[in-house]
């Protein structure tokens, strides 16, 4: 929405604009105070100044998604991510578990929101094009007691209305799961439970959100909000953008930019969740997530058949006061395999290929913290710990509900693009299917990752796409994900990325700023302050 006369009205009305009369101007898109329009430093007369309607503070899986449902309507619409590309915070170290509902505790925003969310799985994945399946799950008992639990949380899904729920005896769990732990002695079954990639989910999220107008700003950490009697003025790696509405959905970092405007609340704490992904050679070990019998604290270690039919097993949760530490440990891969072989025995940590961590955001109360604030315009979409990832597409359209509830026109913009192009995975391809693609693109011939079978083509695709980073190619692809962890594509990748970037392999990242894998050595010596 244009709130302010353009710089060719006003070149119209008051002649050609120049740099000394506007000193202010440093940034392209920056607000002159004087004269009332944006300016740019290579074109000063084509921009005019745009106000959002609203921006969004985090791109991880609860910011994409609201990005998505917001540009179904006609407004302006901005998001902001500190990362280098979106779904690199908590939401790529998730367990892509997609909740069956009844574990949840009713009485909770988590309760209200986990099944509603976990219905609207399916269509977006079938729109988008990531990977997801409903796999189902089963929470075991090791004893009587833990068995009037699994009963009290079975009792609390059908009062829910999720369908399907059923306890299993021990014969019936040895039949469908062979490799259980033969001291189980009863599970609950809940059959709408599933597995998604989420990083692929952000991606698509993200693309989607684009391509209908969304304006997205990465390697943007928002380090000040501002407020006048109209609007927000965030600035954002180093640029300033203007909104009548804030969603403060920056995870782990929500309190941090609450108190930008004032607010006490939310209090976020984090919780570090450890994870170890284990070589495909344990593929099909189990079918469903397994989860051990709840406590109050956490729901334990699990043992999850990711969609891609690897076995990953965890998380931890040890509180941190770092809320950036990602770090692994000896004392957690011991805990997460002492407990992962206590429900598959089969389980080795000598099958561990990678591992990694995320921080979740716990905010007081444990409960999700969703809704304005008393800042007008201001919304916080905090707390969002498990289960998080199963509720957003539902807390995205309660965001979107709370923004119109604020005074937000939402007004349905004709031509939403519901799709994204799919992407391909040679992978998933029979050998002739391969063949045919390869005759209309030589690119499919040629293999760039042996262990998970990703070409030449994907790698351009993804790219293209928006991948700027190895780790952003191998979210997208896989490339990298295999059991050389790297060893052989990474070089590949880091050519195909520098050529279609118009960098040097000495710019390409792992991950974004700091995480370089090559260097010149004038630049290790000024990193080093001239240090050899």
């Amino acid at each position: 929405m244009i709130d302010l006369i353009g710089a060719s009205e006003w070149k119209m009305r008051n002649g050609p604009l120049s740099r000394r009369e506007h000193p202010k101007v440093r940034l392209k898109g920056a607000l002159c105070e004087h004269c009332r329009v944006a300016l740019s430093l290579s074109c000063w007369e084509r921009e005019a100044v745009m106000v959002k309607d609203v921006a969004i503070i985090g791109g991880g899986v609860i910011g994409c998604g609201i990005a998505r449902e917001l540009t179904r309507y006609r407004i302006d619409v901005a998001l902001v991510e500190s990362e280098v590309e979106v779904g690199f915070g908590t939401s790529k170290s998730n367990s892509g578990i997609i909740h069956g509902g009844h574990h949840t505790d009713p009485g909770t925003l988590k309760g209200e929101l986990v099944w509603a969310g976990n219905q609207r799985w399916v269509e977006l994945a079938e729109e988008l094009g990531f990977g997801f399946r409903r796999n189902g799950d089963l929470t075991v008992a090791f004893d009587d007691a833990e068995v009037e639990t699994l009963e009290r949380i079975g009792q609390q899904g059908k009062d829910r209305g999720i369908p399907g729920i059923e306890m299993w005896s021990a014969p019936r769990i040895r039949r469908e799961e062979p490799n259980l732990s033969g001291d189980i002695v009863a599970a609950l079954h809940g059959p709408t439970a599933g597995v998604v990639n989420p990083y692929e989910a952000c991606f698509a999220l993200i693309e989607c959100a684009v391509a209908n107008g969304l304006d997205l700003r990465v390697n943007a950490p928002v380090t000040a909000i501002t407020k006048d009697t109209d609007f927000f003025e965030i600035v954002a790696g180093g640029d300033r953008i203007r909104s009548r509405m804030v969603v403060n959905a920056a995870g782990v970092h929500a309190e941090a930019v609450a108190r930008m405007v004032g607010l006490t609340e939310p209090v976020i704490r984090g919780r570090k969740g450890e994870e170890y992904l284990l070589d495909k050679r344990l593929a099909g070990i189990v079918s469903r997530t397994i989860f051990p019998c709840p406590t109050e604290t956490s729901k334990g270690v699990l043992v999850i058949p990711t969609f891609d039919g690897a076995i990953m097993v965890g998380p931890t949760a040890q509180a941190v006061e770092d809320l950036d530490d990602v770090t692994t440990s000896a004392v957690g891969s011991a805990a997460v395999f002492d407990l992962a072989r206590r429900l598959v025995p089969g389980i080795s940590e000598r099958d561990c290929i990678a591992e990694f961590a995320g921080v979740r955001a716990v905010a007081a109360g444990n409960d999700f913290v969703i809704g304005p604030t008393s800042v007008p315009g201001f919304l916080n979409v905090a707390g969002i710990q498990s289960p998080g990832l199963t509720a957003a597409p539902a807390i995205a359209e309660l965001v979107v509900e709370m923004l119109g509830n604020e005074g937000l026109d939402l007004s349905p913009k004709t031509g939403f693009r519901r799709t994204v192009h799919r992407p391909v995975h040679a992978a998933s391809l029979s050998i002739a299917e391969l063949a045919e693609l390869a005759t209309r693109d030589r690119n499919y011939a040629h293999v760039v990752c042996r262990c998970e079978l990703v070409t030449e083509a994907e790698i351009r695709d993804a790219i293209k796409r928006g991948a700027r980073t190895l780790d952003g190619l191998k979210f997208r692809t896989r490339a990298g994900m295999g059991r050389c962890q790297g060893g052989f594509c990474t070089p590949r990748s880091m050519k195909l990325l520098a050529e279609m970037s118009g960098e040097s392999m000495a710019d390409i990242t792992k991950r974004g700023e700091g995480s370089w894998i090559v260097r010149e050595p004038d630049q290790l010596q000024d990193q080093e302050g001239g240090a050899q």
